[in-house]
């Protein structure tokens, strides 16, 4: 069994009102270090690589369902191998 996580998040060229108003709420804190926020998600998906190559898995349950490739784009890791 193979352990990935896969990261979604949105585009460069997306507006992320989210991340805007954590910045917002940051600055609010008194915290003018932080530049700017970018919010995103992950998923951790355990996969039997016997059964499919890890890459196409993970292409294939990303584009089918986890990614919006309007707003969204997405790169994964391999967290653990057993």
């Amino acid at each position: 069994m193979v352990e990935v996580r896969i990261y979604v998040t949105y585009k460069q060229s997306v507006f992320d009102s989210q991340g805007e108003t954590i910045t917002d709420a940051i600055h609010a804190l008194g915290h003018d270090e932080v530049q700017k926020v970018k919010v995103g998600k992950f998923f951790d998906v355990t996969l039997d690589p016997s059964k499919k190559d890890i890459d196409q898995a993970v292409k294939e349950i990303s584009e089918q369902l986890l990614v919006n490739f309007n707003l969204e784009t997405y790169r994964y890791e391999v967290m653990e191998e057993a």
